[in-house]
């Protein structure tokens, strides 16, 4: 089975929506009927921000964003000598091909659109209590610098030089 990774289109709204909304519930999930929604799929497509892993029969199976999240730009565990640092966000993978290192494909996928977009870092945070997430990430050499609680959660920051 092939599968490609590609920037979503206007024509993939509805099928990413779907996608973010069957993760709900799962694990260390934090999102809820509101979030994410439209107005941030909107967003990502309006900066050119989300991607997609497509099957070859054209089903979406995961997704990724480049995030513009003020909040989490202006926490203090970033270090400033690799700045500007691009935040990826908003990761989902359709239950069934979960534990196939999806996650980290699309990761590295957008990490290489941030060194494309001139960023000199990605980062990422990870829900303090989420163990397979943790251990996952850390493999892709994303440094644990640090913690905040965001959005009614805790999360560990991570960062990695592009």
């Amino acid at each position: 089975m092939n599968r490609t990774i590609m920037s979503a289109a206007e024509a993939d709204k509805e099928e990413i929506l779907v996608l973010y909304k069957s993760q709900i519930g799962q694990e260390y999930c934090a999102w809820d009927d509101h979030y994410p929604d439209l107005p941030e799929i909107d967003m990502d497509l309006s900066y050119d921000s989300l991607f997609v892993m497509k099957r070859d029969n054209g089903e979406i199976i995961a997704a990724i964003s480049i995030d513009h999240d003020e909040q989490v730009e202006k926490l203090d565990c970033w270090d400033p000598n690799l700045a500007p640092g691009g935040e990826l966000a908003r990761l989902a993978v359709k239950t069934a091909y979960q534990n196939q290192g999806i996650a980290r494909q699309m990761m590295l996928y957008a990490m290489e659109r941030l060194k494309e977009r001139n960023y000199h870092s990605v980062h990422y945070l990870v829900n303090k209590y989420n163990e397979k997430a943790l251990r996952s990430y850390r493999h892709l050499g994303l440094d644990e610098v640090g913690t905040c609680e965001l959005y009614e959660q805790e999360f560990i920051c991570f960062e990695k030089p592009l």
